[in-house]
């Protein structure tokens, strides 16, 4: 008999366990623990801001800056976390994108982890299903994510699934930490037309 896999979007009070994927991802990985600088803290406060911080009638509403994903399928060794809570099987963080030459949305699925003890028991391809179909849903018409060169098994089943390895003609860039702030100070003087706007320009990047 084949056990039903129970998915639901997080809520804050899964930070816990979602901190304690990230780093399960991270050892995945080959990661040092200290490459993690995610907090409960920081984690609450970012993808879920409406309940991090007193509502003001001044302050524009904060959109999250991503969505958590969570699989739970029963285990014949039941293990549940330090607080009682039911442990997640797998978990995908996600968040929109855009094509410029469709001129669509997409979904970016920026991790996706399932346990050790959960692996071949269909949790990744339905949480990737799910994500396809939250795509399909909003009009988007791509979910794209990356994966470790080194990573074989996890590319020969994404692309069973029909993901296109884009890796011969695409290379990931990124900026981050003072390569970042410097970035953000570099350039020839600019004169906005209008005032510059970001709905995430008045949070803080700090944890409190």
């Amino acid at each position: 008999m084949t056990s039903t896999i129970t998915l639901r979007h997080a809520v804050p009070s899964d930070i816990p366990q979602i901190l304690t994927l990230i780093h399960a991802l991270a050892a995945y990985e080959r990661e040092p623990p200290s490459t993690v600088a995610a907090t409960e803290s920081s984690l609450l406060r970012t993808l879920f801001p409406s309940t991090s911080s007193a509502p003001s009638s001044s302050t524009p509403a904060v959109p999250a800056y991503a969505r958590v994903l969570l699989a739970f399928l029963p285990s014949s060794n039941p293990s549940p976390a330090p607080d009682g809570s039911e442990e997640p099987a797998g978990i995908a963080i996600y968040f929109p994108n855009y094509s410029t030459w469709r001129a669509a949305p997409g979904l970016h699925l920026e991790d996706l982890f399932v346990r050790e003890s959960y692996r071949g028991r269909g949790v990744g391809t339905a949480l990737l299903s799910a994500l396809a179909r939250e795509t399909r849903g909003m009009g988007g018409q791509r979910l794209e994510w990356s994966v470790l060169k080194w990573n074989e098994p996890s590319i020969k089943f994404y692309e069973s699934l029909g993901a296109e390895n884009l890796g011969v003609e695409w290379q990931v860039m990124r900026v981050s930490d003072e390569a970042l702030t410097a970035l953000a100070a570099r350039g020839p003087e600019v004169e906005w037309a209008s005032a510059p706007s970001s709905p995430y320009a008045h949070t803080s990047g700090r944890d409190e």
